[in-house]
């Protein structure tokens, strides 16, 4: 008796997890696009079953996939934010925290509708959101979701960063006989 209601637990289980791993495409009345696990409303448009994401933890180091998985990190953005945005962008890519972007595009209505934010850039960690931008309390955030202080993958470059800036030689880059791009030095017989 015990095994059929442990089968039937694990039957359930499994369709529950199937069910969850669907998701749909469509668009609303107003153009907006949207992608959910559950079905479109009738007056959707172009709807259509999609196949979910892979992980965003995938290939992570464990610690990581660990932060990412129960507090992802959405950053809000707009077009009109440049330099507080900027800087919010390069401290969690130089911490290595693996975040989605987001920009507001309707304005403050949106942001609260959304991230329950006044001002961006606003960091939203698991379900905790901050305003503005402020190190520290970025910091505060990240560290009590489990993300690392140091970046335990490279730090990636921002997205949003321009293309056009020099590159600096990096200090700490091999050299010597065998260092990738050295030229082959002939020995001389004796």
């Amino acid at each position: 008796m015990l095994t059929r209601a442990s089968a039937g637990i694990v039957i359930a289980a499994l369709a529950g997890l199937a069910a969850a791993q669907q998701m749909y495409r469509w668009t609303d009345e107003n153009g907006r696009t949207h992608i959910t696990d559950t079905p479109p409303p009738a007056s959707a448009k172009g709807a259509r079953k999609v196949k979910p994401p892979a992980s965003s933890a995938e290939g992570l180091p464990y610690i990581l996939q660990q932060a990412v998985n129960q507090f992802p990190v959405t950053l809000y953005t707009s077009a009109e934010c440049t330099d507080p945005c900027r800087t919010a962008r390069e401290h969690l890519a130089k911490r290595g925290v693996p975040f989605t972007e987001t920009q507001i595009r309707e304005g403050a209505e949106e942001l609260k509708r959304v991230a329950d934010a006044t001002e961006v850039p606003a960091l939203k960690v698991g379900g905790k959101v901050v305003s503005g931008y402020e190190r520290a309390a970025y910091d505060g955030m990240l560290d009590s979701a489990g993300y690392p202080r140091t970046a335990v993958v490279p730090a990636r470059k921002p997205e949003a960063a321009s293309t056009t800036d020099p590159v600096k030689p990096d200090a700490a880059a091999p050299s010597g006989p065998y260092a990738p791009g050295a030229r082959p030095q002939r020995v001389q017989p004796k």
